[in-house]
């Protein structure tokens, strides 16, 4: 890739999803209680983005009346499968997730259906489809033995895709690197048979970081990344141009490489005005 300048998606974009079918890229991000919701952006080389529309057009399919401007739909994700794209997103209400969302649509410039509601609690839901064409979703909420764990869990379930529902047992997954920490933001990849999951921990402020667990069997055990955190810019100054980084989702381009995609921000005289914008991040 020729040299590019960050952040790749200017202005307020928080909690980017990405996914990739052939050539193509597409985006999602949180928009709160702002309606249209869900922005869906398109690529061909990850850097220069265009709105394709968005996920919520149609007030009958979210309902966004009376929301605090910080609630409504955070951080979706954006997964594509046998000619299906999906989108997950919770609602939050009060600061807390409420309502688990699913859409699907056959062209990311829409029309998306309207939302199938899971059963699931906490916020941030993710999908993985596996080799064996099993859904499998995934999503950050209290745990249930905070004073051992720590305060927040990943876990997973799985998707019914001819019924669009979760089906079967719930699978605790992983407590975060950072005990103490609450982790959330989960996404889950596939190497070499290896089963990688990714959280964010630290909160969205200065402390935020990319740490990682993995696992030979899908459900786990999940052990700890010893390098977590991955990413992050809290041990950097005040004088570092970007902040806050992480919630990540990673993309591979056909060429073989991959990218994650990550939120940030620029501060000016310690205010960020712009919000959280994407930035591109090169992944070994």
């Amino acid at each position: 890739m020729p040299t590019f300048s960050n952040p790749v998606l200017a202005g307020s974009h928080p909690d980017p999803s990405i996914c990739r079918v052939g050539e193509d890229f597409y985006l999602v991000t949180s928009s709160f209680a702002y309606y249209p919701g869900i922005p869906v952006l398109h690529s061909r080389d990850l850097v220069g983005w265009q709105p394709l529309g968005h996920v919520v057009d149609r007030p009958s399919q979210v309902s966004l009346t009376g929301l605090d401007v910080s609630d409504g739909l955070w951080a979706a994700t954006i997964r594509h499968h046998e000619g299906t794209f999906y989108v997950v997103v919770a609602l939050a209400r009060g600061r807390q997730g409420s309502t688990t969302y699913l859409f699907t649509a056959s062209d990311p410039a829409g029309p998306w259906s309207d939302p199938v509601v899971l059963e699931a609690e906490g916020i941030d839901p993710s999908l993985f489809f596996d080799d064996d064409g099993r859904c499998w979703f995934t999503a950050c909420r209290d745990a249930a033995e905070p004073e051992v764990t720590g305060p927040g869990e990943l876990w997973m379930r799985e998707l019914d895709l001819d019924r669009l529902a979760l089906t079967g047992p719930t699978h605790a997954l992983w407590y975060g690197a950072m005990r103490g920490a609450w982790v959330e933001a989960p996404h889950l990849y596939k190497r070499d048979g290896v089963y990688h999951l990714i959280g964010a921990e630290g909160g969205t402020g200065r402390h935020h970081a990319v740490t990682a667990a993995r696992a030979d069997t899908i459900t786990g055990p999940y052990s700890t990344d010893p390098r977590s955190p991955l990413l992050t810019h809290r041990h950097r100054g005040a004088a570092e141009p970007i902040h806050h980084v992480g919630h990540v989702d990673l993309v591979d381009t056909p060429a073989g490489e991959t990218w994650a995609v990550a939120l940030g921000i620029r501060p000016l005289d310690g205010t960020h005005t712009l919000g959280r914008e994407v930035f591109l991040v090169p992944v070994e």
